[in-house]
């Protein structure tokens, strides 16, 4: 699946990774963390005298299942030097302070905006750099799950045990479209974690982390769960569990415990402007993680599904246009052509309000949903076109390479007219964007509701409420069924997206 992402952040995601040693001096240096999952079977609970309710024992859990909790050292080696002498194309692309972006630790200098440890003289190579994380024993036999981030790049990967005793790992394999990593260590009889289910958990349980934030090894800090099924901008593939549990650099790859003592979640990134811990920590569930862990252990790798749509959000103003009971569900934006979609007959205006039955609410529900999915299955989607429900049957594809994001359209918009000057389409222009010959119209001026909601001059025109457009009366038509808003198809530097002008 494909998607548009056209609102910036303002705030900085964070990848949480750890400290590092460069070899001229410590510095900060990370991978990423965070994921969790839940059960609402109680645990054992210290009744503070008084108090209307019962809380987690936490040192309870901490006591019995912190043993698993294991701490991860990273080592591998970093072209350093001669960047400022080195005017080549590779070169000009590099990061911060000539880093070279294929570099392990290149994601979290850049996402965390701290100062580049000391680069080797110029002309020297091979830099040795270290890093760190956490992670977690699943089975007694040395299998340990941590955040494919805290690993990527090393050439050499240590598990430390709380007893510290220390062991080389091996990764079987990771999954960078979840964040998730399987390691192997030669051990036996290991204390385990018990894993539990997310679907369980609630906004407002309590959640447990434990992990080696900075390296300060098995911090345990405790919080809430703030939100479920967020998606984040380049992880549309995971169902983040969003908490307020402190979570900082050296937290990624550990577990989230729910008050019964399950991992529901991996710790994994934050959301923050200075780098460190602001109150906004997110975990990938326990079940996206398992069914990882699964498939590397059968075959060393893993495959995602994909339907093959561009989706945004549906807001009110595009309930009123679509005349949606509710602004909930997934808007097609595109459909990649001879995709399973396409076949499936999804088209540009569908919104997709069920998969398999579970109910889409945000757009970042869908790509969620078929990133768990494995290549061949068959989907059943419930659609809304036209003012009512359709159901239609897909066969999903493989992923590949090609990530699932969220287009968005979040600009403000007006009361008034429309305020477009339209007129057909050139052939080089049709060529140019992308549409059959007679189809679209360019945009020529945008004013009034039109613009205010973003629409531009040299904006395509592909289609209104759904309906495809291409000559002046087509419009006039659609704006004489229009009622409060309208929602208008733009084709715009080789990107389609819905963009919602309300009318009144």
């Amino acid at each position: 699946m494909n998607t548009l992402l056209t609102s910036p952040r303002r705030l900085v995601l964070a990848l949480v990774a750890a400290g590092a040693l460069g070899a001229t001096g410590a510095g900060l240096i990370t991978s990423h963390e965070a994921r969790a999952q839940h059960s609402t079977a109680p645990v054992a609970a210290a009744v503070v005298p008084g108090a209307a309710v019962a809380l987690p024992d936490f040192s309870s859990i901490t006591q019995r299942y912190g043993p698993a909790v294991v701490n991860i050292t990273v080592s591998g080696m970093r072209n350093a030097g001669d960047d400022e002498a080195d005017n080549s194309p590779a070169a000009r692309q590099r990061g911060p302070q000539g880093m070279d972006p294929n570099d392990p630790f290149y994601e979290f200098f850049r996402r965390f905006g701290v100062p580049m440890p000391e680069r080797g003289a110029p002309g020297q190579r091979g830099a040795p750099v270290r890093g760190a994380g956490s992670g977690f024993i699943i089975d007694a036999d040395g299998i340990v799950l941590t955040n494919a981030h805290v690993v990527k790049g090393a050439s050499d990967v240590t598990v430390k045990l709380t007893d510290r005793r220390e062991f080389r790992a091996k990764v079987l394999g990771m999954d960078p479209k979840t964040d998730v990593a399987v390691l192997k260590i030669d051990a036996k009889g290991l204390p385990t974690v018990k894993l539990g289910n997310s679907h369980d958990l609630k906004v407002g349980d309590w959640v447990l982390a434990i992990g080696s934030p900075f390296g300060f090894e098995n911090t345990v800090t405790a919080g809430v769960v703030s939100a479920k099924g967020r998606t984040l901008p380049d992880d549309s593939f995971v169902p983040f569990i969003q908490t307020d549990a402190a979570v900082n650099p050296g937290n990624s790859g550990g577990p989230l415990f729910n008050a019964a003592g399950e991992v529901v979640g991996i710790n994994s990134q934050i959301y923050s402007r200075s780098g460190g811990f602001q109150g906004l920590s997110f975990a990938i569930p326990i079940e996206v993680a398992t069914r990882v862990e699964q498939q590397i252990v059968a075959t060393g790798h893993v495959e995602h599904a994909r339907l093959g749509v561009a989706v945004q959000e549906v807001n009110q103003a595009f309930a009123d246009s679509f005349k949606l009971p509710r602004p909930e569900g997934a808007l097609v934006a595109s459909v990649d052509a001879g995709g399973p979609a396409d076949k499936a007959g999804l088209k540009a205006g569908d919104v997709i309000l069920k998969i398999n039955g579970q109910s889409i609410v945000a757009s970042g529900d869908l790509p969620a949903f078929v990133g768990q999915q494995l290549p061949g299955e068959k989907v059943q989607l419930e659609v809304w076109r036209q003012g009512r429900s359709e159901t239609l049957s897909a066969t999903l594809a493989n992923a590949k390479d090609k990530a699932t994001k969220v287009a968005r359209s979040d600009e403000p918009v007006g009361k008034g007219q429309l305020g477009l000057s339209v007129r057909p389409l050139q052939p080089d222009e049709a060529r140019t964007a992308g549409v059959d010959k007679g189809q679209g119209l360019m945009i020529e001026d945008a004013r009034g509701p039109a613009a205010k909601a973003g629409v531009q001059s040299g904006d395509v025109l592909l289609a209104i409420n759904g309906t495809p457009v291409k000559d002046v009366e087509q419009v006039r038509a659609a704006m004489a069924r229009a009622d409060k808003s309208v929602a208008l198809l733009i084709e715009r530097d080789g990107n389609k997206i819905f963009v919602p002008v309300r009318l009144g």
